[in-house]
């Protein structure tokens, strides 16, 4: 990733199957941003997929919030191999759901990590990303006149325009890099004599660039 920040995301949902001396593994992949949509999308697998042998997953979020699951499996051959899979893509705000269905033959521990990787990688090599970057929230206030230096300034800096409302004065609702506020702040105040404020900096985003 070639900028602090960048985070690598599924675009899509995804699914594939992996077949290993009779036990079949189905492979779902979820692009999500909490643990809540990740309980969620466990819950409907479970479901759906009731007379399985086993639910293995493994996610990764932002800020390394990372958990996996070996859902009896013996102890390190799943979950953990579903989350190196993940990390070999550099990829967050992911969860990956393997579903087994028992075919009659132990595969070995050994063997049976290696399916558990495979099959994650495997979906992984033919799903589509995309990269997203830190954006912060901002409002900003301008007489008429300074419309133009708005635009300009928010050109300058790669900034996103969310909404424009005029009224008494023109206010824009923007999407600012978060390693560009400092400066672009700096810029806007420097050329605005006055007649440009920006509220307080809101929350921060991830946004594709």
């Amino acid at each position: 990733m070639s900028e602090p920040g960048i985070i690598k995301i599924l675009k899509e949902s995804a699914e594939s199957v992996y077949k290993e001396k009779g036990s079949e593994f189905i492979i779902k992949a979820f692009p999500v941003r909490n643990e809540e949509e990740i309980q969620g999308f466990l819950k409907d697998i479970k479901k759906k997929y009731y007379d399985a042998s086993h639910y293995c997953y493994a996610f990764r979020l932002k800020d390394n919030i990372f958990r996996y699951s070996d859902a009896g499996e013996p102890a390190g051959t799943a979950g953990i191999r579903i989350l190196n899979a993940i990390d070999h893509f550099e990829i967050t705000d992911i969860l990956i759901v393997v579903v087994r269905y028992f075919g009659g033959v132990k595969l070995g521990v050994g063997s049976l990590g290696k399916a558990y990787y495979l099959s994650a990688e495997q979906l992984l090599k033919n799903c589509s990303f995309q990269e997203e970057k830190p954006f912060i929230k901002i409002t900003i206030n301008a007489d008429f006149n300074f419309i133009s230096i708005v635009h300009l300034t928010l050109s300058n800096h790669s900034a996103i325009i969310e909404n424009t409302e005029y009224g008494d004065k023109a206010t824009f609702e923007c999407l600012v890099p978060e390693n560009h506020l400092d400066r672009f702040l700096t810029e806007l105040s420097d050329s605005g004599n006055g007649q440009i404020t920006v509220l307080p900096p809101g929350n921060k985003i991830f946004h594709p660039f």
